[in-house]
């Protein structure tokens, strides 16, 4: 009996161990949150009114080529991963202060999740 609560402990372990991205966030749904970033952000590396956000996990913040960061963004020596990128998207100005981004942010937690998890796949 002790063996199999291992074998089941293991196996749900592995499986947890595997999900890619954001686990608590829904990629699908988050396609549909980034709507709200979409008028200044690209999906690819093209610069607009915001930085591409193509690879934007893992990244240094301020480090897409040719695009003006702020001082504040250059600075700040954040490299983005689920829990900078939450703080940020909850609040901009709070995370970073200083920064340009004039986006309010999203209070909602659900929401940053699964723009968050969304964000993993544009790779």
């Amino acid at each position: 009996m002790r063996s199999l609560l291992s074998l089941a402990v293991a196996a749900v372990a592995i499986g947890f161990a595997v999900v890619p991205g954001n686990s608590a966030g829904d990629a699908a749904k988050g396609e549909h949150e980034f709507a709200k970033c979409a008028f200044c952000h690209a999906k690819d590396m093209a610069n607009g009114i915001g930085p591409g956000l193509f690879g934007v996990v893992g990244r240094h913040a301020g480090s897409v080529p040719g695009f003006g960061y702020s001082q504040a963004m250059k600075k700040s020596n954040i490299v983005w991963d689920e829990k900078s990128l939450d703080a940020f998207i909850m609040a901009p100005q709070k995370a970073i202060p200083g920064n340009t981004m004039p986006f309010p942010g999203i209070p909602d937690q659900e929401q940053r999740n699964d723009l968050i998890a969304y964000l993993e796949m544009l790779k």
